[in-house]
């Protein structure tokens, strides 16, 4: 619940007063390996953070009443609710865990200090919910606030973290999600500090309150648009299994049923999907709540937000008043093949292929070889959207085909080359693409993506030696296709991305040349965002901060999240 009542400026405002990737947390953090540097996987947060990672393998599932209900939460809300998972399905194809957001409690604590649920909305007490939950197959999910008082002016945990954390075991708490409204500032601490500390506190007392209890964090939503933002995405997987990054979705209004909610799912989706260096088995990107079969979306819109989330290994926490899902909704969200899409084992966030202002092509690697593909239609009429094997990284192979299922229809074709769909508006088609005998493995392709959201782009799509790197708007086009084959390279249309020359110097031109294996065309990720060629200790730069088409692309000394050197690579 973040961002409930402040606009993003206005967090913003406040918050200013695979590979093994570095430590989360370091200021500057060393580059990866160059011999697989392009590989993006989850990062490695050493062998204290392993065993948060088990709590949560898969991204959570389950449901929270605060996008339809708000404070209007209830014991009765919450167990007809819990009811309802259980008789639709949705809870045996993992929705189980069912979070009470804020205003669950009394207005202050008793007299040994201790939180209060508020007895005319919980008459039988939250620690009666917690079994009633149990003994349905169920886990008991509930809300706090890392500051003094909560989004909704309860009482915060600030000061009564382990007091807390043990109070919630005893009631059977299962989950718990801690907001990070009224943050008192501290003498001595930058903000950032100040969250990372309290953070740390509650992770620390929940590991010794005596039970499992999968934390789920919102410091960074406290600091998007912020420079800090980066740097708080760096340390949360130390301490807990999922985080708020950004903004809230939309919430219901009443008082306008109807009102839209798609641009709200769309620009979570956008916030979310440049994210995936840091998500991964245990830790995950949390775009925030689905409301998908809620009013405000079409069905189309509610299948998009279903699959987008799935792509991105999301949490799929329901946030729908789920007793009033159509049949439909209950398909859509209970659908097998996309769940076993958010679920794979191998945890890779999935990320964006091309992008040309109306369509959306994302891949995400599966466990075993197979590759999901997504195609958004962001367009308000129906399109015909195609891609290829060899776009998502599927390198082919003698005898090589690819047998590619639909997600939503359940058919089944075959393909060597091209394949898609048409897509309604706002609709998104998902596929399931699996290698036959032959085929070999895939690689990382697609767009690299910087600042203002625009991409890398080789100038005219010349292959000539020295044609000069830059950032223009993205097209899908060929001269933005660029592949991470795992020798530290990054290319485009068969040649190497390298320094100029093989030049050092701040300010040399990145250009494209034939690979030769040189120290100027080796490339090293961040998990901040950062490439790095190792030769020089420089970052992959727009030149002058811009963002603006044809903005020349350099080495630069590498600065504290300058967003010119912060970069989103593919799967």
């Amino acid at each position: 619940m973040s961002t409930h009542r402040w606009s993003r400026a206005t967090i913003a405002a406040a918050c200013l007063a695979a590979v093994a990737l570095p430590l989360a947390g370091t200021a500057a953090a060393a580059p990866v390996p160059t011999t697989a540097a392009l590989a993006r996987t989850a990062p490695d947060t050493g062998a204290a953070a392993r065993p948060l990672a088990q709590l949560a393998p898969t991204p959570p599932m389950g449901w929270n009443d605060w996008s339809h209900y708000q404070c209007g939460l209830t014991e009765q809300l919450i167990t007809s609710t819990a009811d309802t998972l259980v008789s639709t399905g949705l809870a045996d194809k993992g929705y189980r865990t069912v979070t009470l957001d804020d205003c669950w409690m009394a207005t202050s604590r008793n007299s040994s200090g201790d939180l209060v649920a508020d007895q005319g909305k919980f008459p039988h007490g939250l620690a009666w919910l917690g079994s009633y939950l149990h003994a349905r197959g169920l886990q008991f999910g509930i809300y706090e606030d890392a500051g003094t008082s909560t989004c909704g002016g309860y009482p915060g945990s600030w000061g009564h973290f382990a007091q807390d954390a043990k109070l919630f075991a005893s009631w059977g708490v299962d989950y718990l999600k801690l907001d990070g409204c009224n943050v008192p500032s501290v003498s001595g601490q930058t903000s950032e500090q100040t969250y990372r500390s309290a953070y740390a506190q509650q992770s620390q007392a929940l590991a010794a309150a005596g039970r499992d209890i999968v934390f789920s964090e919102s410091a960074p939503a406290y600091f998007q648009g912020t420079p800090a933002w980066y740097t708080v995405l760096g340390w949360v997987a130390q301490y807990g299994q999922l985080w708020r990054e950004g903004y809230d979705i939309a919430t219901y209004d009443p008082n306008r049923p109807t009102a839209s909610r798609w641009g709200s799912v769309l620009g979570n989706y956008d916030y979310n999907h440049p994210l995936a260096r840091y998500a991964g088995p245990g830790h995950w990107n949390d775009p925030d709540f689905v409301i998908a079969g809620d009013p405000g979306l079409t069905a189309d819109e509610s299948r998009s937000q279903t699959a987008l989330w799935a792509m991105m290994a999301a949490p799929l926490i329901l946030g729908a008043d789920v007793t009033a899902l159509s049949q439909a909704s209950i398909a859509t969200l209970g659908n097998a093949d996309v769940i076993a899409v958010d679920q794979d084992s191998l945890g890779a966030q999935g990320s964006v292929v091309a992008q040309n202002g109306t369509v959306d092509v994302l891949a995400k690697p599966l466990a075993g070889g197979d590759r999901a593909v997504s195609l958004l239609n962001r367009g308000s009429s129906a399109t015909t959207a195609n891609t290829t094997v060899d776009a998502v990284g599927l390198l082919g192979g003698p005898g090589c085909s690819y047998s590619v299922k639909d997600l939503w229809s359940g058919a089944t074709s075959t393909s060597t080359g091209q394949f898609g769909a048409t897509i309604p508006a706002h609709g998104t088609a998902i596929l399931r693409v699996h290698p036959s005998a032959g085929c070999a493995a895939a690689q990382p392709t697609g767009q690299i993506t910087g600042p203002g959201g625009k991409c890398l782009d080789d100038t005219m799509s010349s292959t000539a030696d020295g044609s000069q790197i830059i950032l223009y708007s993205c097209t899908a086009n060929p001269n933005q296709r660029m592949t991470l084959p795992g020798d530290g390279t990054v290319r485009v249309l068969g040649k190497c991305l390298g320094a100029a020359g093989g030049a050092t110097s701040a300010g040399t031109a990145v250009q494209l040349f034939g690979c030769d294996g040189s120290g100027g065309q080796q490339w090293s990720y961040r998990q901040n965002g950062n490439l790095v060629n190792p030769q020089s200790g420089r970052c992959l730069d727009a030149s002058g901060g811009g963002s603006a088409d044809g903005t020349k692309i350099i080495i630069w000394s590498c600065g504290a999240n300058q967003a010119n050197q912060i970069w989103s690579l593919p799967a």
